[in-house]
């Protein structure tokens, strides 16, 4: 009992530390204190320090400390750069494929549009592929009984050519023919010179199924009609519709430019293709 009242009076007495002048013993300051209250303040600081050394060991140090750090680091950026090849090798494909299928189109394959129905929607996003051991044996008796048919004439169920003759096709600009249309030399369309700047307009109502940029004829835009058309529209300066974008007839597109190297100056190229077969705008358009 007196040895706890001992240390209780030891911790709670109140003592003066006073700083004088050491030349004329002038007092300059006067502290209270105890040792309960000083004890206190020394065992917060010491565990303030501490926590402030682990957390610079765990987290600040780690990389020169740990050893494992730079072996666990190089692991997790190369997974990282793993991830990314793979994605970036998908998305290739995709563009890769989806390029060969609107060749198909502009060639006049009928599979083409199947092609481009099951690789995307009509909000760009591409559709899943199912394959399955069913869905292969289907295909391949399919493919076996489609072998084994006379080859017949393809139809379409689209609108014959008089229908497509009295479709109303809007003017994508306003301009001068420079070149008309010529299949034997390989000029497909019509070259259409007009102002800088001038924008291109849909010649009918649509789909955008090609939005991008070639070598030979810089920014291209393509766009799938009713009645199997599809108009192409090339050298553009600036595309305003991307893949799955509905547009109007009379509405604007892109802006004419001089892109690519098929072109000697600012002008609009414009194809149409009908059945996958090269026609004549100037018999449909008035310019």
């Amino acid at each position: 009992m007196a040895i706890r009242k001992t240390l209780s009076a030891w911790l709670t007495n109140r003592y003066l530390l006073i700083i004088r002048n050491e030349e004329n013993f002038a007092e300059k300051k006067t502290i209270s204190f105890n040792y309960a209250r000083v004890i206190l303040i020394l065992t917060l600081a010491f565990t303030i320090t501490l926590l402030i050394a682990v957390y610079l060991v765990t987290i600040t140090l780690e990389e020169w400390l740990d050893p494992r750090y730079d072996r666990m680091k190089t692991q997790q950026e190369l997974l990282d750069l793993t991830v990314g090849l793979d994605s970036l090798e998908y998305e290739m494909a995709l563009k890769d494929q989806y390029i060969k299928n609107i060749q198909m189109v502009v060639s006049g394959d009928p599979n083409a549009y199947a092609l481009l129905d099951s690789q995307e929607d009509l909000s760009g996003q591409p559709t899943e592929l199912v394959t399955s051991e069913s869905s292969i044996a289907i295909d391949s008796q399919f493919r076996a009984e489609f072998e084994n048919l006379e080859m017949q004439p393809i139809t379409y169920e689209s609108p014959n050519r008089d229908e497509f003759r009295e479709m109303f096709l809007f003017s994508p600009i306003q301009g001068l023919v420079s070149d008309g249309f010529n299949p034997k030399a390989d000029h497909f369309g019509l070259d259409i010179v007009a102002k800088e700047g001038e924008p291109v307009k849909s010649v009918s109502d649509g789909v955008v199924i090609f939005s991008s940029w070639t070598l030979d004829s810089g920014y291209i835009l393509g766009i799938q009609h009713r009645g199997n058309l599809i108009s192409v529209y090339k050298h553009n300066s600036e595309l305003l519709k991307n893949v799955g974008n509905f547009v109007s007839g009379g509405e604007v597109i892109a802006i004419i430019g001089n892109t690519g190297e098929l072109t000697s100056g600012p002008h609009l190229h414009l194809e149409l293709w009908h059945n996958g077969n090269p026609v004549n705008p100037q018999e449909y358009i008035a310019f």
